[in-house]
């Protein structure tokens, strides 16, 4: 596996790549956020937020705009804002330094094994129709009204998973585990933020409804 380490840092830098190498990974290095979003080929991108050109939350915007590539986050703002939002904005998953060495490993193979299986899962999977909501797993494309609607990764995942039973209550530990991570222990309040701008971007809050304390469901608004 190819790691892109968006680092600055020589003195963490350093150990890190030499850490991933013996673990069998190739790692190239980007110092700024200008040669992180320069950087082509590699298979997940390990990105520190305090770059010296630009906010690391905007390279973390403009890479996941561009592609799907698995995204962690390894920073020291560890505040549950910070989390939220670098989550909100389309990365995989969040860790917070200082961290352990195996822990950073284990968080790659842990994403790399949830982005392999939704490529599988999504290749086997059928358009889903409902109301004027187009939903295509295998091109991860959401139409409404047939035009296209900008959704991050985990926007998307989050409303296919609803779309596989409409109107069905998914609690929230269910989705955390099957949007997020069987053993997600970061902030839930990432799941808000989610479902909030799912809502937006659908144009109409109805689409995702709560059940307050347990969960949420999809349902069509103009058939209530």
């Amino acid at each position: 596996m190819r790691l892109l380490l968006v680092e600055d840092d020589d003195a963490i830098a350093q150990p890190m790549t030499r850490g991933l190498e013996r673990e069998g990974f190739e790692v190239a290095r980007a110092t700024t956020g200008a040669a992180a979003l320069a950087a082509s080929d590699y298979d997940l991108v390990l990105l520190d937020l305090g770059m010296p050109d630009m906010d690391g939350f905007a390279i973390c915007h403009q890479l996941r705009a561009r592609s799907t590539v698995p995204i962690i986050v390894v920073s020291a703002r560890g505040d549950e804002a910070d989390r939220v939002v670098g989550l909100e904005l389309g990365a995989d998953d969040y860790l917070v330094k200082p961290f352990g060495f195996r822990e950073l490993v284990a968080r790659i193979r842990a994403v790399s094994r949830r982005v392999g299986d939704r490529s599988s899962d999504d290749a086997d999977s059928e358009v889903t129709t409902i109301g004027p909501l187009t939903i295509d797993p295998r091109t991860h494309r959401v139409l409404k009204n047939d035009e296209e609607l900008a959704l991050t990764p985990k926007e998307f995942d989050l409303l296919a998973l609803l779309a596989e039973a409409p109107g069905a209550l998914f609690t929230r530990s269910t989705i955390l585990e099957r949007v997020w991570d069987p053993h997600w222990y970061g902030p839930t309040k990432t799941l808000d933020v989610h479902v909030a701008t799912l809502r937006k971007k659908l144009g109409d809050p109805r689409w995702v409804q709560t059940v307050r304390g347990v969960g949420f469901r999809l349902a069509d608004p103009a058939a209530e």
